[in-house]
């Protein structure tokens, strides 16, 4: 586990269709308790407006747009977010070595870059699905290989399934920063995740950051769902 990470592991998606039940969601959060999660829906509604508010509003951002083009566009729309304030932004490191690299330039010199993490194999595909669309490896060895390519390319970290992070763990350090979706409560549904674990699991495996939407979003008590989570991490750390 990266023993570098400071404040909440909890990275709250606010996977909302609008800005007002995304801001509604935060007026009853704490930024000391959790982190947020703009991504392409709510992003695509409300803009980079949205993500200046919440950074205004004391919350450290991670704005997944899982950046997939040509290394310059790639490069440009990294400085653009990096220029609304947010703490951690990300690209696919299918996206190839060129691409990553110039994401990583386009942030040198900045006083305060975000974190640039590379998305390794979605927690929504299974072996199957990736077979359909060419990759003959297991999703495990996949996102070893991407992890190895994203940390050779200056890349802080990944976005993995909890399920690899020991694996990813070893094959990169233990200040590469492992960021985990696909993370569900023991009587949460399941929903369109296949690769899912549990908090204490994922923080055993040596998750840095959970990514955690509906099981919290959905909930009747938000904040009561986000305080368990905080102290089922807590145990698991030994804190």
């Amino acid at each position: 586990m990266n023993a570098q990470v400071k404040g909440s592991r909890v990275v709250v998606a606010l996977d909302y269709a609008d800005a007002a039940a995304a801001l509604s969601l935060t007026q009853r959060l704490d930024p000391a308790r959790c982190r947020v999660k703009v991504g392409k829906e709510l992003f695509t509604v409300a803009g980079p407006a949205l993500v200046e508010r919440l950074v205004g509003r004391g919350f450290d951002v991670f704005l997944d747009l899982k950046y997939h083009d040509i290394p310059n566009t790639v490069a440009a729309a990294c400085k653009s977010a990096a220029g609304l304030g947010v703490w951690m932004i990300n690209v696919h490191a299918s996206g190839g070595r060129a691409m990553m690299q110039a994401a990583r330039e386009a942030l040198a010199g900045l006083q305060r870059p975000p974190l640039l993490i590379a998305v390794t194999v979605l927690t929504s595909l299974s072996a199957d699905d990736l077979r359909e669309v060419g990759h003959v490896e297991a999703p495990q060895s996949l996102a070893e290989r991407l992890a190895r390519l994203a940390a050779s390319c200056g890349m802080d970290g990944v976005v993995c399934s909890a399920q690899e992070a020991p694996l990813l763990r070893r094959a990169c350090g233990a200040a590469f920063c492992l960021v985990t979706p696909g993370i569900r409560l023991a009587d949460a549904a399941q929903d369109d995740q296949k690769r899912i674990v549990t908090p204490q699991t994922a923080i055993a495996n040596g998750a840095d950051y959970l990514v955690i939407g509906r099981p919290i979003t959905r909930a009747a008590d938000p904040l009561a769902v986000l305080e368990r989570i905080n102290a089922d991490i807590s145990a698991t750390l030994g804190r």
